[in-house]
């Protein structure tokens, strides 16, 4: 959320105040209906003191605290929206009918929200904007969808119909990390008994051997040290570590840039949130060229759903090219994001008039490479927890038996 600073008049003075909006137009829409009197400008501005300090402490305490919603609770309120809005109901009953029905605080104290600003005449959208780091950007863009095709219903069913598969792909990413996890979990433990019981016994043995130690056994009294000695300000510092890591990947922009472009590089990984959001990202574009919007706002919309900052970037100069009168086909070929076969498809459909159903079909290639790792992410990941376990059971094995070697040849001479 930015800041922008609003000029107004007002019984012959000239005011002024803060209004906090994603962007300049909705905070202009925002000032109309709250703020009395004449608009004289809307710039922006620097957060107050007082909110910079706020923010920095409720993001602290937020990536340790924060409050989620449940997606199977947001894909229920969003399927009541959709049959009740079907149903002939207003948006603004609707609302307030689930903010009443839903059983998750959180998501509540969001309806009543939303339901307060949809009151003082805002939209739909705008109202969700504030909260849109808990309904997830997809939200948005297909809430957006409907307020301009008015066909409210429709775009909520769509929407519920796709929060539901990310969040079955969510399950499935949950359930194919569980066997490596356990394994992780359990050797993590099994080595800290070790180093907490077993390895200080050796060490008074080892101490009284005044010849060199072996490298595998300094590294594992080292790790002894560590553990024993400094084991809760260890603890401490991987905790402000990933505080402070969350920190700087919400407030800077350089060191989310310099992330996203990273992890996009990491095995196994990098594939898996490339796939999951280009899949996302022609699932929304799809739908939106479907209901008849215009490519570049449709592109605009779909950009929302992005949240690495490198395939944003890439996709974004589609929306260039396109404005400029380059085809789609051409500008999703200069990203060098989509392969030679998906960029045949969408030049056919683009030729033929079905841009859609070729969309479609490059939706469906994506989604299926992404489920193809999802189901088989175990054997990609054995041989690196075997190669680990490997490694962890030499390093034990070396650094307690080679100076007792050492020492069983001193004692034969």
């Amino acid at each position: 959320m930015k800041y922008f600073e609003v000029n107004y008049l007002f019984k012959g003075q000239k005011t002024k105040t803060i209004v906090k909006s994603p962007n300049r137009s909705d905070a202009i829409a925002i000032a109309k209906v709250k703020i009395p009197g004449v608009i004289l400008n809307v710039k922006e501005t620097s957060a107050p003191l007082e909110d910079q300090l706020s923010e920095l402490k409720s993001q602290l305490l937020g990536a340790l605290f924060r409050k989620k919603i449940k997606m199977p609770n947001l894909i229920a309120a969003i399927r009541q929206l959709s049959v009740m809005t079907n149903a002939g109901i207003s948006i603004h009953d609707s609302v307030k009918e689930v903010a009443n029905a839903t059983v998750d605080k959180t998501l509540k104290e969001i309806f009543k929200s939303v339901n307060d600003d949809l009151n003082s005449g805002l939209s739909l959208t705008q109202s969700l904007m504030s909260y849109r780091d808990k309904v997830g950007d997809v939200t948005i863009a297909l809430v957006e969808l409907g307020e301009s095709t008015g066909n409210m219903a429709e775009s909520l069913e769509k929407l519920a119909e796709i929060l539901d598969e990310i969040e079955e792909n969510r399950q499935k990413f949950k359930k194919a990390m569980r066997y490596p996890l356990t394994v992780v979990v359990a050797i993590a433990i099994a080595f800290s008994i070790l180093m907490i019981y077993v390895v200080p016994k050796f060490k008074d043995i080892f101490t009284q051997f005044k010849a060199e130690l072996p490298l595998p056994t300094r590294i594992l009294l080292l790790m002894e040290n560590l553990i024993n000695n400094y084991g809760l300000y260890l603890l401490a510092a991987i905790a402000a570590i990933i505080i402070l890591f969350q920190y700087m990947l919400n407030n800077n922009e350089e060191f989310k840039k310099q992330y996203d472009q990273y992890i996009l590089k990491l095995y196994l990984i990098g594939d898996i949130i490339f796939y999951a959001t280009l899949s996302r990202f022609c699932l929304v574009f799809t739908e939106l060229i479907r209901a008849g919007i215009p490519i570049a706002d449709a592109l605009d919309t779909a950009l929302l759903t992005l949240d690495n900052t490198h395939l944003k970037k890439k996709l974004s100069a589609v929306k260039i090219s396109v404005q400029r009168g380059i085809s789609l086909t051409e500008s999703f070929r200069d990203t060098e994001l989509f392969e030679g076969m998906l960029i045949q498809m969408i030049q056919a459909g683009e030729q033929s008039g079905t841009l859609d159903k070729m969309l479609e079909k490059v939706t469906l290639y994506y989604k299926s490479r992404f489920s193809q790792i999802i189901d088989n992410i175990a054997s990609y990941i054995e041989p690196i927890l075997l190669g680990f376990i490997a490694a962890m059971v030499l390093l034990m094995a070396l650094g307690i038996f080679m100076p007792m070697w050492d020492m069983a040849k001193a004692v034969k001479t």
